[in-house]
């Protein structure tokens, strides 16, 4: 009896509360981790910037003398002919906006839903977004021919009375990209105006300090600018977030409004959009990946950061598979001649077959590797995965729009698409194009916003002194009181 009543007496232990992961390892203070961003772009690049930032200048060159032979002699010295009229300028188009799409994904849609760790990848998330949708503008815009006459897409009165036609999917694209790359380019801005009143504040007196004064609009940080900054970005991402679901989906309609077996699938939209943020986040982390080793910021992108990218590698990739087989399924459902003899010379009779099985590799059952812990915990792994998915869906690019026209309604037109040299090296420029910009971007601002980054780690919790373990109230580096604790900006 005594022994149950002093056991009823006890009071219930408490229950363990699990610490989660720190996204900012080893407690940096909020004076580290600005140092270490701004250091950056204050200190002088690293040799392997140079290294990269030459040849990518060159290919960007190339790429520019391909675009003006094409001008002066005309579309016909890219590879495509009837009937395969689009070919590695669509292709490549497609490829370029979905890379877009993990930028505005992980800004937007990630920070409605409060996920933290998105603070240290979404800056150059966001660049690299931009950079990917530049070059993408330049293949619709080259395809017409005359790219002079471009500005006729522009819905705006003019002399001849000429009107677009608005049942056009690709006049569709053109208010869908236009629009997504403005809302992109405003939402990095903005995200970008507390980090650059940091740098004003740092540089000595000179052009740069009055580049970045002007760009910073005057942030002071004060608590007024705070409240508007943090309600407009709010706002911006509530705007940016159905963007990343239409604009891909209309990209998908170019395709799924037609008739053309292979291509006339409720299935495009859903599908691309999956695909492109599966493209996407395979492309920031071969971008990010290499960025963390050469400038030191395993602090502040850590494994956790990786680990969380490569189970949405992992889950989209998935999402892709199941669109591939469900797109064999129907085809075989459908008990649609066209349809199936479309997949079958896809998948097992037509000139480009192997392509179909390269997209599958690379797009489904590389990815499978995430599925183990020790595969995202190695970086060698996970960038091998990541590259092996930038291929995967440019050959899902290929598969779609090529290997379909190659074989059309009528056997006596099939023909095998080849590519011509400037089909290549404008490609290859491409890439030294979008690498270059990024280089840029990585030397004249910040990569990792600086001012989000502070807001994640224990010391900006204004309780964090009392979770402290059994009730001591330790100053930690960077809990107000502390004076190494700069302003918030």
């Amino acid at each position: 009896m005594a022994h149950s009543a002093t056991a009823s007496s006890e009071a219930p232990a408490k229950p363990r509360i699990l610490e989660r992961e720190p996204l900012v390892l080893n407690n940096r203070s909020y004076a580290w981790i600005t140092n270490r961003i701004c250091g950056i772009v204050e200190n002088r690049q690293p040799a392997l910037w140079w290294w990269l930032f030459v040849p990518s200048v060159f290919l960007t060159g190339i790429m520019v003398f391909g675009f003006v032979y094409l001008i002066s002699t005309g579309v016909g010295v890219w590879g495509q002919k009837q009937p395969v009229a689009w070919a590695w300028d669509i292709t490549n188009f497609v490829f370029w906006i979905g890379i877009g799409h993990a930028g505005t994904l992980i800004s937007a849609i990630l920070f409605l839903t409060r996920q933290k760790w998105r603070t240290a990848v979404n800056r150059a998330s966001e660049a690299m977004t931009l950079f990917a949708v530049m070059c993408a503008g330049l293949y619709p815009a080259f395809h017409v021919g005359r790219v002079w006459m471009v500005w006729f897409l522009a819905p705006v009165p003019n002399a001849n009375a000429v009107w677009q036609n608005f049942k056009s999917p690709l006049l569709w694209d053109v208010f869908a990209v236009s629009t997504y790359f403005t809302v992109s380019v405003l939402f990095w801005y903005l995200g970008l105006v507390p980090d650059l009143a940091t740098l004003r504040d740092r540089c000595k007196a000179g052009i740069k300090k009055t580049l970045y004064g002007i760009f910073a609009l005057g942030w002071r940080g004060g608590n007024r600018q705070w409240n508007h900054y943090e309600m407009a970005y709010l706002l911006l991402a509530a705007l940016s977030t159905p963007l990343v679901l239409s604009v891909h989906s209309v990209v998908s309609f170019d395709f799924a409004t037609s008739v053309v077996p292979g291509w006339h699938t409720t299935i495009f939209p859903p599908y691309f959009v999956a695909g492109a943020i599966f493209g996407g986040f395979a492309m920031v982390l071969t971008l990010m990946i290499p960025v963390r080793a050469i400038y030191g910021l395993h602090d502040l992108i850590t494994e956790k950061h990786i680990d969380n990218m490569a189970k949405i590698i992992l889950l989209t990739g998935t999402i892709v598979g199941y669109a591939y087989c469900m797109e064999l399924f129907m085809a075989y459902y459908s008990s649609s001649k066209y349809e199936g003899d479309a997949f079958l010379l896809r998948t097992l009779y037509g000139p480009s077959v192997w392509t179909y099985y390269a997209m599958f590799f690379c797009n489904v059952i590389a990815p499978q590797l995430f599925w183990f812990k020790w595969a995202r915990k190695s970086l060698l792994w996970v960038l091998v995965v990541s590259m092996f998915v930038n291929a995967g869906m440019w050959y899902e690019r290929y598969v779609i729009i090529v290997t379909t026209l190659e074989r059309h309604f009528m056997p006596g037109s099939w023909r095998t698409f080849d590519a011509t040299w400037v089909d290549n090296w404008t490609f290859i420029g491409t890439f030294g194009f979008f690498l270059m910009n990024f280089l840029l971007f990585l030397r004249f601002l910040p990569v990792i916003a600086i001012a989000e980054v502070k807001g994640v780690v224990p010391q900006s919790n204004p309780h964090h002194d009392d979770h402290v373990e059994r009730g001591v109230h330790e100053l930690q580096p960077g809990v107000f009181g502390n004076p190494e604790l700069p302003n918030k900006a």
